[in-house]
């Protein structure tokens, strides 16, 4: 095969890739929900702000992991999202987890910061999180249940009844 023909078949795909977590809104609007199972990945570790994120912390509860970075235009779009939604569930509710994707740490930091983001975020800067937890792009949302179990997978900018509905569903409701 020569390099015009892989060329032609990586096009497709590079022009997915790019426009799946770019600002120009190429993408359609809302995710792609897709239904998952299995055993959750540990989350555990410390945070870009300076804390430690253990299992405990989370036993027994639905949780909402979501993955981006601060390059990412549709993260940035969506923070307000997962932001209010965090508040509105509050200390009985879902616990949130952030996960930074490839980013510079100080950059995620001043992300943090100016969203005034109030859970935590786990720096995932080889990309490995995000591979065990099966993510194609970036922003990216998991719901996974109270027992620990993956529930869903959101792909692309989450909308606050789409957030709700997903988290709804993995608490049994």
């Amino acid at each position: 095969m020569g390099p015009v023909t892989v060329l032609r078949r990586l096009l497709p795909l590079a022009l997915v890739l790019l426009g799946a977590c770019s600002p120009s809104g190429a993408v359609p609007p809302g995710p792609a929900v897709q239904e998952i199972s299995g055993e959750a990945p540990e989350l555990s570790g410390p945070t870009l702000t300076g804390g430690t994120l253990a299992p405990s912390d989370l036993a027994g509860r639905v949780v909402v992991v979501n993955f981006w970075a601060t390059w990412c235009g549709p993260c940035r779009r969506e923070q307000p999202v997962l932001s209010g939604v965090h508040a509105e569930q509050g200390p009985e509710g879902a616990a949130f987890v952030g996960v930074n994707y490839r980013d510079d740490p100080a950059a995620a930091r001043a992300y943090l910061e100016e969203f005034d983001v109030a859970y935590p975020s786990l720096e995932d800067a080889a990309g490995s999180l995000a591979y065990r937890f099966g993510v194609p792009f970036l922003p990216t949302t998991v719901v996974i249940d109270a027992e620990g179990r993956l529930r869903f997978r959101a792909a692309g900018e989450i909308d606050a009844p789409t957030l709700l509905d997903l988290i709804a569903r993995a608490s049994g409701g």
